[in-house]
């Protein structure tokens, strides 16, 4: 159908061209429903469709992958977002001023420099400064990328055969009133890329046949109704990338035929009721890139045919309910990159017919699978956040295809991140069990302190459980998760693990906080009586662990203003680096990772601060007093790396915290680690730190072993002491004792034995 039209189109029959075009949008939007939507079947469950003519279904995550997985390819069929005829008129448009010279010319008059073909000339980039003299059964005129300034009246008069005329990439400023006087049969007009800041009421009056308006790229902040007074047979008008501010009330009522309007890139701040009331031919409609902040309720009623509308990034904040309401017959809708704050649950129950919905960069506070039910032909959704693929499982291809953590098929989108999950899980989970174990088994002459990392410990082991608890996860969905991801991230396993995440996170923050703040009391008030006893120690941890456990648990309080603050990723940890639906899961995440976190190290830092400068100091005291503080400052020095560790890891978090909060867009894979590496690994790293790199810990260790080996020893040597007795029974019938000695002991185990 496209080669046909670009073939009408280069022999001027474009009345064909039209009919034919219109035959075929006909035929598209009334067979749609037998053809596109007939490969929804019953026969699949929801997230999966069908192989074509086979009963076979795959998930959505097997379709236009690459792979063939149906057999007979129907699965790599139709991936491509082909609604609405933008490829059509796109390739018409692109190659509209195409011409090859290879024929003999007919015209009997034109400048030299100038190509000629029959009756069709060009003069690109001829140095040409006002419109030359030609002959006159001129049919084509292209005098592109040219330093004409100004057409002055009747400039074309004598052109009547003139079809076509390009103009576009000139200087012109100024076009009389009666420039085009006498162009009947004009059908196709390029004025593109020049400098036009205004153009009068009915200069194009005389153009009754043409249906190609082209005026992009040009400085026109306003357009009245009568500038398109005698276009009766327009059908394509484009301002792209002009200033205008305003549309007249009525657009179309001097082009009934008007079948398409591409007015992007202007300052476009209102729209009417009555703006498109005229344009009953319309089936394309673009509008991105202007200022639009408001659109009233019957703006498109009037558009009965429209086939596609795109509304993208403007500054619509909110849209009527009904508003698409007599849209029945639209196929492609764009609404991306607008700072809407809700969309109604029935906003696009109209839109029976639509096959492509972009919503990017739009938050949806009240998402729901019943918003996109009713547009059952819908087969490609743009969303913002992966997440919203699961509210509609109907559609075949949804974007983007992974938030960074989790993919249509797996939990965990790539094997690095699984390999990840189960290492550090398995490091964090034994490296704190062993720390444990081993400062149970050696005596401590701080108990208190003993008893902190040990503490310390135990929240660090948490987070090994929650890694172990999401590789089993990806695991157990592996190859579907999209079909399960919605009640995955709805139930009760998955906020349990983001409590213990978020529980094992704060407890081990504030655990760290508190031990920084016992050095800094021995450190610098070295003599002062300030000292937690055992008793004042168990109910500060006992007090940490309540309050860390009250920051997991309080979004389950109130699920009508936290939300679901645990279920918005696959891993169920709530970082919220976008903006988020609910304010109160994103203010409340704001204040656990900026409010208690950002402080917390913080007072950390400024305590070692103040710590090494006593040190210092102190190291101009007598020796006495630096023996007294000495062991304190080596526990000090220790704690400085570990929370250097826990800078080093924090300080990503704190970043996507502050850059959310600007609306600056983060790449998912950034936030996917910091939330499988970043935060873990400070877990896993805490026992090397404060306990099996440590002076106190190693030498007790040595000691411990070395008491083991000298018991291993004496008991292998005690084994292999023994003692053979014979008994024989000679002629005398007497007992004698055979004593075998098969060691080689020393002498002094030798001399009491024998």
């Amino acid at each position: 159908v496209v080669i046909i039209l670009i073939k009408l189109l280069f022999s001027c029959r474009l009345t064909e061209m039209f009919l034919l075009l219109h035959f075929v949008v006909l035929i598209d939007v009334k067979d749609f429903a037998l053809t596109e939507g007939s490969t929804i079947t019953p026969l699949c469950q929801k997230g999966y469709f069908p192989c074509g003519n086979l009963t076979k279904c795959l998930p959505r995550a097997f379709h236009c992958d690459g792979v063939n997985d149906c057999g007979n390819g129907a699965d790599e069929e139709n991936c491509g977002d082909t609604s609405g005829w933008a490829t059509i008129f796109g390739t018409i448009h692109g190659n509209a001023g195409e011409v090859e010279f290879t024929q003999e010319c007919f015209l009997n008059q034109y400048p030299q420099g100038c190509d000629c073909k029959e009756t069709e000339l060009e003069c690109v980039n001829a140095g040409l400064r006002s419109v030359p003299t030609v002959s006159s059964n001129t049919t084509l005129l292209s005098l592109k990328k040219n330093k004409i300034h100004s057409l002055p009246d009747k400039v074309f008069m004598k052109y009547t055969e003139l079809k076509k005329m390009y103009l576009q990439h000139n200087c012109i400023r100024h076009i009389s009133r009666k420039a085009f006087l006498g162009l009947h049969n004009l059908q196709i007009l390029y004025l593109n890329h020049n400098c036009i800041t205004a153009l009068r009421p009915g200069v194009f009056k005389d153009l009754h046949q043409l249906t190609w308006l082209i005026l992009d790229d040009n400085p026109i902040t306003r357009i009245s109704q009568q500038l398109f007074t005698g276009l009766n047979s327009l059908f394509f008008l484009s301002m792209v990338n002009n200033y205008l501010e305003a549309l007249p009330k009525q657009l179309c009522a001097q082009m009934p035929q008007l079948n398409w309007i591409d007015l992007e890139g202007n300052r476009i701040k209102r729209l009417t009721n009555s703006t498109f009331l005229s344009c009953n031919a319309l089936t394309v409609l673009f509008l991105p890139k202007n200022q639009i902040d408001f659109v009233p309720e019957k703006t498109f009623s009037s558009l009965k045919n429209l086939g596609e509308l795109d509304l993208s990034s403007n500054m619509i904040m909110e849209l009527p309910a009904y508003i698409f309401k007599d849209l029945n017959l639209l196929q492609k809708l764009n609404l991306s990159s607008n700072p809407l704050l809700y969309l109604h649950k029935n906003q696009f129950e109209s839109l029976k017919q639509l096959q492509s919905l972009d919503l990017e960069r739009i938050e949806i506070p009240n998402v729901n699978t019943r918003m996109f039910e009713p547009m059952r032909n819908l087969s490609h959704i743009y969303f913002k956040n992966f997440r919203y693929c699961s509210y509609a499982p109907h559609v075949r291809i949804c974007m983007p295809l992974t938030d960074g953590i989790s993919s249509f098929e797996d939990l965990l989108a790539n094997d690095l991140l699984r390999t990840c999950v189960w290492v550090i899980a398995s490091i964090t989970c034994f490296g704190n069990l062993f720390v444990i174990g081993m400062r149970s088994c050696i005596k401590a002459e701080n108990t208190t302190h003993a008893m902190s990392i040990k503490i310390l410990c135990c929240a660090d082991c948490l987070m090994g459980v929650y890694l172990f608890l999401v590789g089993f996860f990806d695991i157990k969905y592996r190859g579907q998760y999209q079909k399960y991801a919605l009640l995955w991230m709805e139930s009760l396993p998955c906020r349990l693990m983001g409590l213990l995440a978020v529980l094992s996170t704060e407890v081990s923050v504030l655990l760290l906080t508190y031990l920084t703040l016992e050095k800094f009391l021995v450190i610098v008030f070295p003599f002062s009586n300030i000292r937690p006893g055992k008793r004042q120690t168990s109910v500060i941890l006992t007090g940490i662990w309540i309050v860390g456990f009250l920051i997991a648990v309080i979004p389950f309080w109130n699920e009508d203003y936290f939300g679901n603050f645990y279920g918005k990723n696959g891993v169920c940890f709530p970082l919220y680096d976008d903006q988020t639906e609910e304010i109160g899961s994103k203010g409340y995440s704001l204040g656990i990772f900026l409010g208690v976190n950002l402080l917390a190290f913080l007072i950390i830092v400024f305590a070692y601060v103040i710590m090494f400068c006593s040190i210092q100091k102190t190291a101009l005291q007598s020796s006495e007093t630096r023996n007294h503080i000495g062991r304190e400052v080596a526990v000090a020095n220790r704690f400085f790396f570990i929370v250097f560790s826990d800078a080093i890891c924090w300080i990503p978090v704190f970043v996507i915290k502050i850059l959310s909060l600007f609306r600056v867009e983060i790449p998912v894979t950034i936030t996917s680690w910091v939330v499988i590496f970043f935060l873990p690994v400070n877990s896993a790293l805490n026992p090397i730190l404060y306990t099996l790199t440590t002076s106190f810990f190693k030498d007790n260790l040595k000691q411990l072993l070395h008491r083991h080996q000298r018991k291993s020893v004496f008991q292998m040597k005690k084994k292999s002491l023994s003692i053979s007795i014979v008994w024989t029974d000679d002629s005398s019938s007497s007992l004698k004792l055979g004593v075998l000695n098969k060691i080689t002991l020393g002498d002094s185990i030798m001399r009491p034995i024998s």
